[in-house]
């Protein structure tokens, strides 16, 4: 699917070779990679008998080139499509609900370009200190329908990616209304159900209310990406990190302003609506699982466990 806006400078000369090589990526044989997560995909029941080759292509990516592993990133991906109806139905960015975040409540657009190692950078930041419940799952929705966006249209595939939380406006009253559920829901989809390589989150305007809403999400994730959080007191020791120049204005960058990017960002959504409206029977059937269905229960934890999460 082409359209209008590119938004993502693909990587190319020597950081796209550094890429391929750390994501185990043979130019020959990857699409015979491809051909046979295909063939696997039509003999599966309760998954679509076929999917657009670019997204398997970046799951493939994500995996790390691992068959087995991208059958079984994709197998929970279209599982949580099924499952998780509060982030992948009514994805139409022209709503007014939608529209409401996406103009005056959160900013979270992709940078254009990638750093000298190969990954992707996204700025989030709020714009009004407050959102009520429904908001902030349709925050992580729209979160969803951007990743989903990026599915299809990192053609060159990236590294893995880095996040940087601006904490400005981050209030109490905002974290009084965070349901456990939603946000366990949520990552479980960008852990185990995304080909995300998630390799740093830099936290910048930080207070003592951002670090009790990181206590908030730690039970959710695993060790290793515990360490992968870094707070940062100045802005200029993100830099150690992120290039200056590729940050957008606010932060001390050239890549355009923070509103300029969500802006793009809020219309490539709106180009992809009737893509996004095709995609919600592209999901899991239960009824037809082999062995089992899956017990949504178990697999949120609804019991009241927090279940460990995977992530490469």
């Amino acid at each position: 699917m082409k359209l209008k806006t590119d938004l993502l400078v693909q990587p190319s000369g020597e950081i796209s070779k550094k890429i391929r090589e750390e994501l185990k990526e043979d130019v020959n044989t990857r699409y015979k990679d491809l051909a046979a997560i295909k063939e696997w995909l039509r003999k599966q029941p309760h998954l679509p008998d076929d999917w657009e080759d670019m997204p398997l292509l970046t799951f493939l990516r994500g995996s790390s080139f691992s068959l087995e592993k991208c059958k079984r990133k994709l197998d929970m991906y279209f599982t949580m499509r099924a499952a998780c109806p509060e982030f992948f139905s009514n994805r139409d960015a022209t709503s007014p609900e939608l529209r409401e975040i996406l103009k005056g409540k959160l900013q979270g657009p992709p940078l254009p370009g990638v750093t000298p190692n190969g990954r992707r950078v996204t700025i989030c930041r709020g714009v009004h200190p407050s959102l009520d419940g429904q908001q902030i799952t349709d925050t992580l929705k729209l979160a969803l329908m951007v990743g989903d966006v990026r599915l299809v249209e990192e053609v060159q595939g990236v590294a893995g990616d880095i996040y940087v939380l601006d904490a400005a406006v981050l209030g109490p009253s905002l974290l009084a209304r965070l349901s456990p559920t939603v946000i366990k829901k949520f990552m479980i989809c960008v852990q185990e159900a995304y080909p995300v390589k998630l390799k740093e989150v830099h936290i910048i305007n930080t207070s003592p209310i951002v670090e009790r809403f990181i206590t908030f999400v730690k039970p959710f994730l695993k060790e290793k990406i515990r360490k992968r959080i870094f707070i940062h007191k100045e802005l200029k020791d993100l830099y150690k990190y992120v290039p200056q120049e590729m940050l957008p204005e606010e932060y001390g960058g050239q890549c355009g302003t923070m509103d300029e990017l969500q802006d793009q960002w809020t219309q490539k959504l709106i180009e992809y609506r009737e893509w996004f409206k095709a995609q919600d029977s592209v999901k899991a059937n239960e009824s037809l699982r082999p062995g089992k269905p899956t017990n949504y229960d178990e697999l949120f934890g609804i019991d009241g466990s927090f279940r460990q999460l995977a992530i490469d």
